[in-house]
C-alpha cells in the first residue's frame, strides 16, 4: 500500500510547541546531555554503494542505531533523555533554582531521585531505555509489557532493576494499563506514544531521537533527497522528519513513513486524516512497531512534513535482515532486527514499483536515507530469522551487538 500525504496540513508549518520540541537549540541540548553518559559515541553511517546501484539509485547511506548507549536501540535516546529530564526538573522545584545534569549526582538531587518512579509501557526497546535512564538518576521504574514482548526483551529490561508488569493483550492495551497503575500510586508515565492532555513527555522522548539527524548532517557533504523512516506509534518518523523539516526548511528530503502491514496504524491514520485506532490482527513479525493506535503529537507533526505513507509485509523485513548480514560487493555488514530494516524494505519496495518511483521522483541522482531502528535486540530470534548468530557477525566486523 501507498498513499501520498493528501492531509490540508502537509507542508503547513509545525506548531509552535513542536518546533520548539524538535528544534535547533532543543536538539543542541539532547547533545550537551549526552556528553554526560557512559558509553556515547556517535553511531556509524554506513554507505551500501553495491545496493544503491542495485536500486538504480545514486547512494543509499544508513544509520546504524545498533550501538547506540550499550541497548541496541535508537530508543536508547529517547527514555533515558525523558527521565533524566524529568528528575532534574523535579529536583529544581524541590530545591527552588535550576538544577543542570552536572549535579545529577549531588545528594540532593540524589535524594529526590530516590522517591521518585518512573513507568512506561514498551515492546522492548522504551522499556529498556527508561529503565537505563532510572537507574543512571537512582530512580525506581515499573515496566508494563504485553502477552507479544518475548522473555529475552524482557530480561533485557530487568537487568537494570526495574520492576516488570505483564499485561494481557497488546501493546496498547498495555499503555493504559500502565497509565492506570501510575495514577493510582502516583509514579509518573514516561511513554513514547500520547493521547489527549499528555502531550509533553512523549514529546521529551521524540526531542532525544533528534541527535540522529544531527549526527547524520555531521557525517555527510550533502543532504538526503529522499528519508524512509519506520513509524510504529508515528514518533521516531516525527522526530527525525520534523528535525529535518527545520533544518533545512524548503530544501528537506521526501519524507516516507513506513508501516508494517500488519500494524498499519499511521498508514491508516493518514488515509481517514486523522488519528484512528485499527483492530488487532495477526502479529508483525516487526515486534517493535506492532502498535494500533498512533500517537496523537507524532500524527500532527507527520500530517505536515511526511509526503508520503506506505506499508511493508513480513517476509519484506525478514529478507532485508538477512540481505545486510549477507552483503553483495564491497557492502558492509549490519545487523538489523526485526522491525530495524522496515523503512529500508519500504525503499526496496519503491524503487521496485515505477508508479511509485514517480511518485516520489526516486532516480539515479537520489541520495536516500534509512535508519536501523535495532540492532539483535533478540539474539534468539534473530538467529532464527538468519541464520547466524548475531556475535558471530559482530565478531566478523569487529564491533559488538549492544547486547
Amino acid at each position: 500500500m501507498f498513499l501520498s500525504n493528501t492531509h490540508p496540513d502537509h507542508n503547513a508549518p509545525l506548531e509552535p510547541v513542536d518546533a520548539e520540541t524538535l528544534g535547533i537549540a532543543a536538539a543542541e541540548e539532547v547533545e550537551r546531555f549526552l556528553t554526560h553518559r557512559d558509553r556515547h559515541a556517535e553511531t556509524p553511517l554506513q554507505s551500501l554503494p553495491a545496493m544503491a546501484a542495485g536500486l538504480d539509485i545514486g547512494a543509499l547511506h544508513i544509520k546504524d542505531e545498533g550501538f547506540r548507549l550499550g541497548l541496541g536501540s535508537f530508543k536508547a535516546l529517547g527514555g533515558s533523555y525523558a527521565v533524566i529530564r524529568l528528575v532534574l526538573e523535579e529536583a529544581g522545584r524541590q530545591l527552588g533554582r535550576p538544577v543542570d545534569i552536572a549535579e545529577l549526582h549531588v545528594p540532593e538531587v540524589k535524594a529526590i531521585a530516590a522517591e521518585m518512579t518512573v513507568a512506561c509501557a514498551t515492546d522492548g526497546n522504551h522499556g529498556r531505555s527508561v529503565a537505563q535512564g532510572a537507574e543512571l538518576v537512582g530512580t525506581k521504574a515499573a515496566i508494563f509489557v504485553h502477552a507479544g514482548v518475548s522473555d529475552e526483551r524482557v530480561a533485557a529490561i530487568a537487568r537494570f532493576g526495574a520492576q516488570m508488569i505483564r499485561v494481557e493483550g497488546t501493546y496498547d492495551d498495555s499503555v493504559r494499563e500502565a497509565a492506570r497503575v501510575a495514577t493510582e500510586n502516583g509514579w509518573t508515565i514516561v511513554s513514547d506514544t500520547s493521547w489527549p492532555g499528555y502531550e509533553r513527555i512523549p514529546g521529551l522522548v521524540m526531542q532525544g531521537y533528534t541527535a540522529m539527524v544531527r549526527e547524520f548532517l555531521r557525517q555527510v557533504s550533502e543532504p538526503p533527497t529522499h528519508v524512509f523512516v519506520q513509524s510504529g506509534v508515528g514518533g521516531v518518523a516525527a522526530a527525525v522528519a520534523g528535525h529535518f523539516s527545520i533544518v533545512l526548511g524548503e530544501k528537506r528530503p521526501i519524507f516516507v513513513v513506513v508501516d508494517p502491514a500488519r500494524a498499519a496504524c499511521i498508514v491508516e491514520t493518514a488515509r481517514a486524516g486523522r488519528p484512528v485506532k485499527i483492530p488487532h490482527g495477526e502479529p508483525t513479525v516487526m515486534a517493535m512497531l506492532e502498535c494500533y493506535e498512533p500517537s496523537l503529537v507524532a500524527w500532527r507533526i507527520l500530517s505536515r512534513v511526511a509526503d508520503a505513507f506506505m506499508t511493508v509485509e513480513e517476509q519484506d523485513a525478514i529478507s532485508v535482515m538477512n540481505r545486510l548480514a549477507r552483503p553483495s560487493g564491497n557492502d558492509p555488514v549490519i545487523v538489523a532486527g526485526e522491525s530495524g530494516g522496515a523503512g529500508l524494505a519500504g525503499l526496496i519496495r519503491a524503487a521496485a514499483d515505477p508508479e511509485i518511483t514517480a511518485a516520489l521522483g526516486l532516480n539515479a541522482t537520489s541520495r536516500v536515507l534509512v535508519i536501523n531502528t535495532e540492532g539483535a535486540t533478540d539474539p534468539k530470534r534473530y538467529t532464527e530469522l538468519v541464520g547466524i548468530e548475531p556475535e558471530r557477525l559482530a565478531a566478523v566486523k569487529g564491533q559488538t551487538t549492544g547486547q
